[in-house]
């Protein structure tokens, strides 16, 4: 590998990282703009999987005591349903268009919330609202690489602690990913440079992540729901920009 492509994985690593430390999901989505500079998309999204793995372990083991499973299932079991719905449509549709659409939800959903002094709550037990939220996601998954997008939104505005907030997210994100990485390497998309990127950057991952989640852990509720919202506007933007840059 050349010294570029070493910089790039490792900015990539420690940029994914961070944020995924931090609110418990995110990796491929910053840090996958760096990685398609140097890599080939299997590599980069089998990259993205692996290390969005490494450090959500961590991470979900932070929140352990406010893991609730029957609200992590009542995502999640629907989540794995549609992963294969998204993977059909996959070779039936074109996900590019949609993809700009998320970003363009994303963005809308970001700059709306961003400027209100005050969040809204949706309060009251919503199991039939959760698990649709849950099915979206899988099939954006499984169609786009997108699984966590409509349950972080859904999550922010809920009256959960960020505790609470982050175990369902880092749960629900490394179950996701774990099926998705599980089907990418019996597909055979852990040859090449690969393992190489890997043993490069999974340190700068794990130390990210744990500056991630220092971070997190100073956050109160509020400010790690509004924290939620600004991702949402950032990935919109990031979405926008690397379905430009790669058309």
């Amino acid at each position: 590998m050349t010294t570029e492509t070493v910089l790039y994985l490792l900015a990539g690593a420690a940029a994914g990282g961070f944020v995924n430390g931090l609110a418990g999901f995110g990796t491929a989505l910053f840090a996958l703009g760096w990685w398609l500079q140097v890599l080939a998309p299997i590599e980069a999204v089998a990259l993205s999987l692996a290390l969005s793995i490494a450090a959500g372990v961590p991470g979900l083991w932070m929140v352990r005591r406010d893991i609730e499973p029957w609200t992590i299932a009542r995502f999640l079991l629907p989540a794995l349903l549609g992963i294969p719905i998204g993977l059909w449509l996959l070779k039936r549709v074109d996900a590019g268009p949609l993809t700009v659409l998320v970003a363009a939800l994303l963005l809308t959903y970001g700059v709306y919330f961003a400027r209100r002094k005050e969040l809204p709550v949706l309060s009251g037990d919503r199991p039939v609202s959760d698990g649709a939220v849950g099915l979206a996601g899988g099939v954006l998954g499984g169609l786009a690489g997108l699984s966590g997008a409509l349950p972080t939104m859904w999550v922010a505005l809920r009256p959960w602690t960020k505790q609470g907030r982050r175990a369902l997210l880092q749960a629900y994100n490394l179950a996701v990913l774990s099926v998705a990485a599980i089907l990418l390497w019996w597909a055979g998309g852990y040859g090449g440079r690969v393992p190489m990127a890997l043993l490069l950057t999974l340190p700068v991952t794990l130390i990210a992540a744990r500056a991630g989640m220092a971070v997190f852990q100073r956050l109160d509720d509020q400010q790690f729901r509004r924290l939620l919202v600004l991702l949402m506007l950032a990935s919109g933007c990031v979405l926008l920009i690397r379905r430009a840059l790669w058309m």
